[in-house]
């Protein structure tokens, strides 16, 4: 896995922040902190979505950002687990996989093979 792909998933850590930031935050420095994640969510999505595929890179991201938004929502915010939920977002990861996995990246002049 290169360095970009990383960005994507680093990209995707902070979209569940600010996601749940977006509902939970109530005062200045959890708005602060909610528009910080963001930036970094955005800028690191744009910087890998110019050396790999852009289509590929935004439904890794979205579909990731989903799949960890609702399993926190679970996990630290009381909201109740369905059986039902679970199976859709392993589908829907099952697919997000799938995508990286058919990925060719693009080689670049200057770059090493």
């Amino acid at each position: 896995m290169n360095t970009d792909w990383i960005k994507v998933f680093v990209a995707a850590f902070f979209e569940v922040i600010w996601v749940i930031g977006l509902k939970h935050a109530s005062d200045f420095w959890t708005w602060a902190g909610t528009i910080i994640a963001i930036i970094v969510s955005f800028y690191l999505m744009i910087m890998a979505g110019r050396k790999l595929p852009v289509g590929t890179v935004y439904a890794v991201f979205v579909g990731l950002g989903t799949a960890g938004t609702v399993l926190s929502e679970i996990l630290f915010f009381e909201e109740p687990f369905k059986l039902e939920k679970i199976l859709f977002i392993l589908v829907l990861l099952t697919g997000v996989i799938g995508l990286k996995l058919v990925t060719k990246e693009k080689v670049q002049e200057g770059d090493e093979i």
